[in-house]
Formats: structure tokens, C-alpha cells, sequence
């Protein structure tokens, strides 16, 4: 089993079990992403979501770029994993627990997270410019964190440690790793004790509009995941070599 899916009082844990591969988005790890989200929203007995990665690693370092160069992706489908509050509905709150690493499609889903709780030792970073590949879910970037700052991860694809990361808002704590999990339950219990239907109305006020920026988004990506590039990022990174890029 790639994903976990348990509850303890009230709070449903939903674990990426790959660290062997930094708990990459592999096809089993995005269907067990998908049967986890689904359960969540069934699940009455869980008011809040804690998504996180098995290990002390990596909470997600982003797809699987050996799988990518194999399957010749190009744009992927609506559906390639779950994007809370874009491709599926998930209206209770979803926290982030980052026991690592969190790059390209692993910070894609913090991002989504309503919060984020973040190991002292983790780091955040859009890597897809290092590989040619697209990332049109950071749309919503420059409002999470300031514009310039949104412009700095997008284009160096840098990583920032978890204590920028809080400094510039993308991360609401930073705790030791030891105590990520104890500090982000006490969390998810502070919110699951408030009234639900409150609960719900305020993260649908928080996220009003958020929506609107995704479709001009895929539109401005498209190219770039058509590309030779687009191929050769996961070629060169299966290959072990560094990238040849031709700019179309």
C-alpha cells in the first residue's frame, strides 16, 4: 500500500508510504491520493484532513520523472491527482504536515492544503523550470506569498527552507521533526472542536475567485508541456545527465 488512510479523534491522516522513492507521484500513489480525498469527504467521523509522507525526508519530491520519460507525458489529464478545491471538492480543512522535502508536485499539494505545518528541516520549491516541465496550479502563488517572492521560486526553482517559507507566509509553523505530528493533530482537533457549518463558510470566504485563474493558467503552459523539453527533463533526470535544452 503506497497511501494510508487512518483517523484518530476526529483527524483523518492520509500518509504517502513511498519514502524508498521520496514518496514520488507515481500512478499508485496518485490513485491512493484520489481513494484517500474521496474517503475524507465520505467520512463523517473526520472533520479535518492531515495529508503527509512517510519518513523524514521527503514529504513528496514531486512526480516521478522515471515514469514521465517512460510514459512520454505531455499535458497531464484533469485528473493525474487530486487538487483540493480544483478538480475535486473538499470542503472540510486540509492541513499539511511536511516531514521533508516538498518540490514540484509535492509542493503542489501543501499548496493546496488550507494550512501548513512544517518540519524544522523541510524545504519548499517549484522545480519545474530545472526540467522543462509546467506548473499552471501555482497560479494562485502570488497570494499566498508576495508577488516578487512568488516570481523568485517560480523562475530559479530554488528551494526555501521552512523557516522562509513561514517568513513569507507559505508556512503558518515550524516545529522539530519529532514533534510534527503531535503539534499538527492538536491543530486539526483546535479546528475540528469549532462549529462545522462556520467552519466550512469560512474556507469557502477565504478561497472566493480562486478558481478563476487556473483555466488562463493551463493555457499559458500548454506549449511547455508540448515541448522537446518537456521530454527531455525526465529523459535527462532517468539518464542521469544533465539537460540539453532547445527552447521548443
Amino acid at each position: 500500500m503506497s497511501v494510508s488512510y487512518e483517523v484518530h479523534d476526529g483527524v483523518a491522516w492520509l500518509t504517502i508510504d513511498r519514502p524508498e522513492a521520496r514518496n514520488a507521484l507515481s500512478k499508485e500513489v496518485r490513485d491512493g491520493l484520489w481513494a484517500g480525498t474521496r474517503r475524507f469527504v465520505a467520512d463523517d467521523s473526520a472533520a479535518v484532513l492531515v495529508l503527509t509522507g512517510a519518513g523524514d525526508k521527503a514529504f513528496c519530491a514531486g512526480g516521478d520523472l522515471k515514469e514521465m520519460a517512460e510514459t512520454a507525458l505531455e499535458i497531464p489529464p484533469p485528473d493525474f491527482l487530486p487538487q483540493f478545491g480544483r478538480n475535486i471538492d473538499v470542503p472540510k480543512p486540509t492541513i499539511a504536515a511536511v516531514n521533508g522535502v516538498a518540490y514540484a508536485g509535492g509542493f503542489l499539494l501543501a499548496q493546496q492544503c488550507d494550512l501548513v505545518v512544517a518540519a524544522d528541516h523541510a524545504r519548499f520549491a517549484v522545480t519545474e523550470v530545472k526540467v522543462g516541465r509546467g506548473a499552471p496550479w501555482a497560479a494562485p502563488l502570488s497570494w499566498l506569498v508576495p508577488p516578487r517572492i512568488a516570481m523568485e521560486i517560480l523562475l530559479t526553482g530554488d528551494p526555501l527552507d521552512a523557516r522562509r517559507a513561514r517568513e513569507v507566509g507559505l508556512v503558518n509553523d515550524v516545529v522539530p521533526l519529532a514533534e510534527l505530528r503531535s503539534r499538527t493533530q492538536a491543530l486539526a482537533e483546535r479546528i475540528a472542536a469549532n462549529a462545522p457549518l462556520s467552519v466550512r463558510a469560512a474556507k469557502q470566504t477565504a478561497y472566493l475567485q480562486r478558481r478563476d485563474v487556473y483555466d488562463r493558467a493551463e493555457e499559458i503552459w500548454a506549449p511547455v508541456y508540448r515541448s522537446r523539453d518537456a521530454q527531455e527533463g525526465p529523459a535527462a533526470f532517468r539518464e542521469k545527465r544533465a539537460p540539453v535544452w532547445e527552447g521548443r
